[in-house]
């Protein structure tokens, strides 16, 4: 169960990462918030908790480590932009002005961004994070992970109604 837990987990931190990132870079869209009601995005959980569970040989060349959280999380990023747009009709990024891209959904520039922050999260995130998880009631999970569902479900309605990633937004202009 802790994998599910580190996808949470991972999925706040995410956002809070999209979220300065947003600020410190100027963007137009304050918020890059990738669900509706909770402040997570699943693309991190994903990236972040395959990270997390790679095999210890690997976590212990950082330059493996590096190439293979980079594949990872470019991985998780191409799979989660196809299924925005497929499913839910919209997209969330778009990397066509960026160098060495695949269909925009991901490129070379954020792949070695990957792999930094696969570094970072290996080496000094993941280990705090594991006993913390340990800490965690057993009991939480359902309810979290029923949360977790219905937001899913509101989302995909909202995206799919609305067509477009502005009806999540946080904040007025």
């Amino acid at each position: 169960m802790e994998w599910i837990w580190y996808f949470y987990l991972y999925s706040f931190l995410g956002f809070l990462l999209e979220l300065i990132y947003a600020r410190a870079v100027g963007a137009r869209k304050l918020d890059r918030k990738c669900h509706f009601f909770l402040p997570v995005c699943p693309v991190y959980g994903l990236g972040g908790t395959a990270i997390a569970l790679l095999p210890d040989f690997i976590a212990r060349s950082p330059l493996l480590l590096f190439f293979a959280s980079a594949a990872l999380a470019s991985g998780a990023e191409y799979g989660t932009a196809l299924f925005y747009e497929k499913v839910w009709r919209v997209s969330f990024w778009d990397y066509h002005s960026l160098p060495a891209n695949l269909q925009g959904r991901i490129c070379l520039p954020f792949a070695l961004i990957w792999g930094v922050l696969g570094l970072g999260l290996r080496y000094g995130v993941q280990p705090p994070m594991a006993a913390l998880v340990n800490r965690f009631p057993d009991g939480l999970l359902l309810p979290l992970t029923l949360l977790f569902l219905v937001d899913f479900a509101l989302t995909g309605h909202v995206l799919r109604s609305n067509g477009t990633t502005e009806s999540l937004r946080w904040y007025r202009e």
